[in-house]
């Protein structure tokens, strides 16, 4: 383990009363931190199947062409030869598409939902104020739409359509104003929110989504320990904090650390106190991968731990048009962005710092990975100043 030489005094969360007191913690390094990070995520494997990928247990964002697919391909998954019913997409956290093991999808169900009606609340955002006002809440109002979700779709049904039926079967204090679409509509988030609760998974690579019903499909009546979000957050993503975990959900903190493992031991890392599931261990990973712009190693909340530099945060996590992350040799050392010119695939890279001409052909080696995975040729790698 990469350490300070000593321990030392902090403030610590008592984990059961909630008041703050003195105690004694481990100081771990950043850069253990982050080795430790990349093994658990297993960035750094060569090989492995879907039943022991680790970043499916708490879900692979798949946004973008380069999203949940090619996060499992630079974890050592032969996507092209998955069979098409081991993984399913799901509306989950963040309302944001998922990828999951299909086998797990009661588990997920009973995992991502609302820890409580103020936690949907906070989930929906702006859909809950109307809802109190008419003396809903906000548990019962995602039942109600996942009620009439069921009924729009019986079969593969594109979202809009989905929700048209709905909006049309549910009454005022569910419905909003567009200006843009100079119509009115279900708010968005309770609509996503709702899909899993009424079993409806969605159509890989549709644009617009199409939602389907889920065969078979019936959620787990507790919480699985595998699938537990704030344990896999700790697991995958930790050291980290309940404010951190809670910004990965959308909850409040207070729901996150009512529900704070009691194994969770706390570290101080680069000068901050966060709590881990497993000590820090290793040295820092020599490999290099093209990390998507929503890979889960990017979607830890300690970004000021991951990217140091704010310039450089602000590079990489822009408000839109996310760029991906070059991980080498344990650190992000820069930006890059693919474009597709004819059958081929570009890869514009900006990096942070100088690279070495073996650092630059391992880029290069990931860059035809990618295009490989997009089914092009390799168009070269454009290395920026």
């Amino acid at each position: 383990m990469i350490r300070a030489p000593r321990s030392k005094p902090v403030r610590v969360l008592d984990q059961v009363g909630g008041s703050y007191g003195v105690g004694m913690v481990d100081t771990v390094t950043r850069r253990a931190a982050l080795a430790s990070r990349i093994r658990a995520q297993q960035l750094d494997r060569a090989e492995g199947t879907i039943a022991d990928t680790a970043i499916l247990d708490l879900g692979a964002q798949d946004t973008g062409p380069d999203g949940g697919r090619w996060a499992l391909a630079i974890r050592g998954i032969d996507v092209e030869s998955l069979p098409a019913d081991d993984l399913v997409t799901l509306w989950t956290v963040r309302g944001a598409p998922h990828l999951y093991r299909r086998q797990d999808v009661g588990k997920v169900a009973s995992a991502t939902a609302p820890f409580s009606d103020a936690d949907a609340g906070k989930r929906i955002y702006d859909a809950s104020k109307p809802l109190r006002e008419a003396g809903i809440g906000n548990l019962e109002a995602l039942d109600a739409v996942a009620a009439a979700l069921r009924t729009a779709v019986p079969a593969p049904t594109v979202k809009g359509d989905a929700s048209a039926a709905v909006a049309a079967a549910l009454p005022e204090p569910y419905l909003r104003f567009c200006r843009v679409c100079d119509a009115t509509h279900l708010y968005e988030m309770p609509f996503r929110l709702a899909a899993l609760r009424a079993g409806l998974e969605l159509q890989p690579g549709t644009s617009p989504p199409v939602l389907q019903p889920i065969p078979g499909f019936a959620p787990s009546a507790r919480r699985s320990p595998r699938h537990d979000v704030i344990r896999g957050y700790l697991r995958l993503l930790g050291p980290a904090t309940p404010s951190e975990v809670a910004a990965y959900l959308d909850a409040p903190v207070k729901e996150v650390r009512a529900r704070w493992p009691e194994d969770a031991v706390d570290v101080s890392v680069d000068g901050r106190t966060a709590s881990t599931l497993t000590e820090p261990v290793g040295d820092p990973v020599e490999v290099t991968r093209l990390l998507g712009p929503f890979d889960l190693y990017l979607q830890a909340r300690d970004r000021e731990l991951l990217v140091p530099d704010p310039a450089r945060r602000k590079e990489l996590w822009p408000t839109l048009g996310r760029p991906g992350a070059i991980l080498l040799d344990g650190e992000i050392v820069g930006t890059w962005r693919a474009r597709k010119a004819r059958k081929a695939v570009r890869l514009d890279v900006s990096p942070w710092r100088r690279l070495t001409a073996p650092q630059r052909r391992s880029i290069e080696a990931e860059a035809e990975r990618l295009a490989a995975f997009r089914h092009a040729a390799p168009g070269g790698v454009e290395f920026g100043s």
